[in-house]
């Protein structure tokens, strides 16, 4: 009989001691997670983070001594031999603390005041490689930080260039991704199945070399392939 799967390993960073207790409480009561530390601070979590090698850190966006922001930066950044998976729960809807985080490397963001089961699923989600950033939040955050992601030169920007290796139909995928929309809704609008655009996700992010879908929408935005008019 095979061994059941490992459980996940959580390292959970806030500096607001009942909201840490209450994280870790709910963690630890599932059966496929077991939280192996916890942080007050930015540089406590990244020490932590490295003495233990959690399988996801969940990160508080203010701490003291060092933000998460600069903590996800330094752990998942792309100076870090071995990139952590982080999921960004935070009291700050989509902001620019949020924005800044996921550039950093952050694999996705939930607010603090998501029930228990979105906090779970959260973890699992970041755990599997997945992004975790809801396809209404991509479109608000897009929308409010669009100016800063669109390229500062035009059509041969490098972000672009990297686009080249798609083929037609994964860019019509990215520009899709782009503008916020789910797996499901691409499948709707393509009239294919939503494994076949999971399978199309998959080969995007392996030819531009991207961890999930969320550096896709930052890349998208910063070669121009959306914002202003969408350009193609």
């Amino acid at each position: 009989m095979s061994e059941p799967p490992a459980a996940i390993r959580v390292l959970v960073c806030e500096d607001q001691a009942l909201v840490r207790a209450g994280f870790v409480t709910i963690l630890s009561a599932q059966p496929d997670m077991e939280v192996v530390g916890e942080a007050a601070d930015g540089r406590a979590a990244i020490r932590s983070a490295q003495e233990l090698n959690p399988d996801v850190v969940v990160m508080d966006i203010r701490m003291p001594l060092l933000d998460g922001i600069e903590a996800t930066r330094h752990l998942a950044g792309p100076d870090s031999p071995n990139p952590a998976k982080i999921l960004i729960v935070t009291t700050f809807n989509v902001d620019e603390y949020v924005y800044e985080a996921l550039r950093a490397g952050a694999s996705g963001f939930l607010l603090k005041d998501a029930p228990p089961p979105e906090l779970i699923n959260a973890v699992r989600t970041v755990a599997r490689g997945e992004s975790l950033l809801a396809p209404a939040v991509t479109r608000t955050l897009i929308g409010r930080f669009a100016k800063r992601l669109r390229p500062t030169t035009v059509p041969t920007s490098p972000e672009r260039d990297r686009l080249k290796v798609l083929t037609p139909r994964e860019h019509e995928v990215l520009l899709l991704i782009s503008k916020g929309l789910s797996n499901a809704e691409i499948a709707t609008q393509l009239v294919i199945s939503a494994e076949t655009v999971k399978t199309y996700v998959s080969r995007i992010l392996t030819k531009l070399d991207l961890r999930d879908r969320v550096q896709a929408v930052v890349l998208a935005y910063r070669a121009g392939v959306v914002g202003g008019g969408d350009r193609a």
